[in-house]
């Protein structure tokens, strides 16, 4: 069956257009049981609107900047460690002076491999079409998320965030593998939230969800 508005060829029980959006006809083919699919069903099932390409948009990660405030709050906690030794200081102050060491040491340390973690163990990759998850430094696992199943998208700034420019971005899927994927660290944050949501937005508008549902 042929689309009467732009003639691509469609399946022969489709309701809609995936290329223009045209409605085809408006009942289920004769002789189909069970309730009828909705859009959303038929669309998923048909993949991507044809004559599309699959474009590159934002590739990123997590961003230095996003660990001042951790680096900070370690230094306060470090200069009060040895502020302290130096009021208590008494017979007793050497095994005092090695508890302020080794927690300056294993505070420092453990900040710096969370920071090498979050840095080099997590990317991202937004297309017009997916967004690619990637986790691991040794070992990495890829998972892949159809712009099209996201529902909600959100960000978060502290209030140290906001003057760097950096927040976290929570977004909300029917996907299985992912369906809350909180994206830490992300430089520019509102505008790559507002990209992901425009992104959805434009797929589904793109494929035709913008039509009534059946």
């Amino acid at each position: 069956m042929n689309c009467p508005s732009c003639q691509a060829e469609m399946p022969a029980d489709a309701l809609f257009c995936a290329k223009c959006g045209q409605r085809l006809n408006d009942s289920v083919p004769t002789g189909a049981t069970g309730p009828a699919p909705t859009p959303m069903d038929r669309l998923k099932g048909r993949g991507a609107a044809p004559d599309e390409p699959e474009t590159h948009l934002w590739a990123g990660g997590f961003s230095p900047k996003a660990m001042i405030g951790h680096w900070l709050l370690a230094a306060l906690v470090t200069v009060a460690g040895i502020i302290a030794g130096v009021l208590f200081a008494i017979p007793t102050a050497g095994a005092i002076w090695l508890f302020v060491g080794l927690g300056s040491v294993a505070l420092w340390g453990g900040l710096f491999l969370y920071y090498l973690y979050l840095r080099f163990g997590m990317s991202y990759e937004l297309t017009s079409q997916r967004l690619v998850h990637k986790v691991g430094i040794l070992s990495q696992s890829t998972n892949r998320i159809e712009v099209i199943d996201v529902d909600d998208v959100s960000y978060h700034q502290t209030f140290i965030e906001r003057m760097l420019g950096v927040g976290t971005i929570k977004i909300l899927s029917t996907d299985t593998s992912d369906p809350k994927l909180v994206i830490r660290g992300i430089d520019e944050v509102k505008r790559i939230a507002n990209m992901i949501d425009n992104v959805r937005r434009d797929e589904r508008r793109r494929r035709g969800m913008y039509i009534e549902t059946v």
